[in-house]
């Protein structure tokens, strides 16, 4: 299929050309700057291997329903595709499935619009069984679409026994049909998938550790934010998508409770429909989440903007944001800031208590955040002055697991804490040989 062929080429280092087109006006004109749009379409090429030998932004006074571009356009890139010897051309935006076969005729090249070119990624990417099914569910729904350009054999017309579809069946509808089966599997996989998860998160509750999700817009620094705080090796690179598949961790809080950190697939603007359909189930560990940390590349131009996109993908999921108690924004990279910049964005930071400043990368701000975390986390729970003998260690252990001890003083009789437990915990607590005030 020609998915295969996809994916072949975008492991090969082929020369790419990259084009933004740019509405200059109307309803529909994005409110992004279009060169930090561009650098972000260059980057999503280069996340695959590509060989960018050229990029721009085209501005367009209306697109063009069956080209998109204008003629004139399409044979200047035709002439410059034959010169430079390109061999595919990335349109990062929207191309219909007719706009896309009429330019590739045009030019005489293959064209991978931004969904192509990020289910690509997504393909290259994906470690776990889910993770795989998910791309490939993705990828046959939106080649579903594009079987008007997929195929050079659609006009022959195939008969045949009844199982085959009957005399008469076109290709595009044998074709059409194979991909409706496969889908049709690949969801009955991802529900045995799906239920397993529910399995796992249902015994995470039975052994009630508080979950913080890491969620933002990709490459706004999770992975590393992440590696710094469970000491991991998550791949996390200066790639668009370094990660992929949910990865888990615990650690502990200064006051000593665990809580499981989960680092999520980072978000984008102009997601695949296919794709956000098909990682539901991955993005759902966030629903699960008692604390969201909302990671943002504070030195990006369009960091406004891309925590929109991350606000857009959360309130499809049932979240709302404006659960304070529930939300931290991070705001990442100040490493990269000059002082004066670093100033203003700490100074708000100090005005407004769910946001925090930081850098993953050298580690400040990272004690603040943990601490911040720990406040966030037990808000709800219960003070209890608790008395365990000195022979108990193993009372005592399991308290500092799953509590947040405030202080601690040693006597004759033993250890006496002040402690803040949640609901969850207090009935396995009185069940202990301890002492409870």
């Amino acid at each position: 299929m020609d998915n295969e062929n996809e994916r072949e080429t975008s492991r090969s280092g082929d020369r790419a050309l990259v084009l933004h087109p740019f509405l200059k006006r109307g309803a529909a004109r994005s409110s992004r700057d279009p060169q930090a749009c561009l650098a972000e379409a260059v980057s999503l090429t280069a996340a695959i291997a590509l060989d960018v030998v050229h990029s721009e932004v085209v501005p367009l006074s209306a697109p063009k329903p069956g080209t998109l571009f204008g003629s004139g356009k399409l044979k200047e890139y035709a002439d410059f595709i034959k010169a430079n010897d390109i061999d595919v051309v990335i349109i990062d935006g929207q191309v219909s499935p007719v706009q896309q076969r009429n330019i590739e005729r045009s030019i005489q090249c293959k064209v991978v619009d931004r969904s192509g070119l990020i289910l690509e990624i997504f393909g290259d990417r994906a470690q776990t069984r889910e993770g795989v099914l998910q791309v490939e569910l993705a990828h046959l729904s939106y080649q579903r679409t594009r079987l008007v350009r997929s195929w050079t054999h659609l006009e022959r017309q195939r008969g045949g026994a009844g199982f085959l579809g009957g005399p008469g069946e076109s290709q595009l509808e044998i074709d059409r049909r194979l991909i409706d089966e496969r889908i049709i599997k690949l969801k009955r996989q991802l529900e045995t998938v799906v239920r397993t998860r529910e399995l796992h998160r249902s015994k995470r509750k039975k052994v009630p550790y508080p979950i913080v999700a890491l969620v933002g817009y990709t490459n706004a620094g999770k992975s590393t934010l992440f590696n710094r705080l469970t000491q991991s090796n998550v791949f996390a690179k200066d790639l668009l998508f370094a990660t992929l598949d949910p990865t888990m961790r615990k650690i502990d809080l200064p006051g000593g409770q665990t809580v499981i950190l989960s680092d999520t697939v980072g978000f984008i603007s102009d997601l695949p429909t296919e794709l956000v359909a098909a990682f539901r189930a991955t993005l759902e560990e966030v629903l699960e989440a008692d604390l969201i940390v909302h990671v943002r590349d504070i030195t990006h131009t369009d960091t406004e903007a891309q925590k929109q996109d991350v606000f857009k993908v959360l309130k499809r999921l049932g979240i709302d944001v404006a659960e304070k108690d529930r939300y931290i924004e991070v705001l990442n990279k100040l490493d990269l800031l000059m002082d004066e910049e670093k100033e203003i964005i700490l100074n708000e930071c100090d005005r407004r208590d769910e946001l925090l400043g930081m850098s993953a990368v050298t580690g400040e701000g990272v004690d603040e955040f943990l601490a911040r975390v720990e406040v966030q986390i037990t808000r709800n729970q219960k003070i209890l002055i608790i008395t365990i003998p000195p022979e108990d260690g193993a009372s005592l252990s399991w308290i500092y697991r799953h509590g947040t001890v405030l202080e601690r003083e040693d006597t004759d009789e033993g250890v006496e804490l002040r402690v803040k437990f949640s609901p969850e915990n207090l009935g396995r607590l009185e069940k202990m040989p301890v002492g409870i005030r």
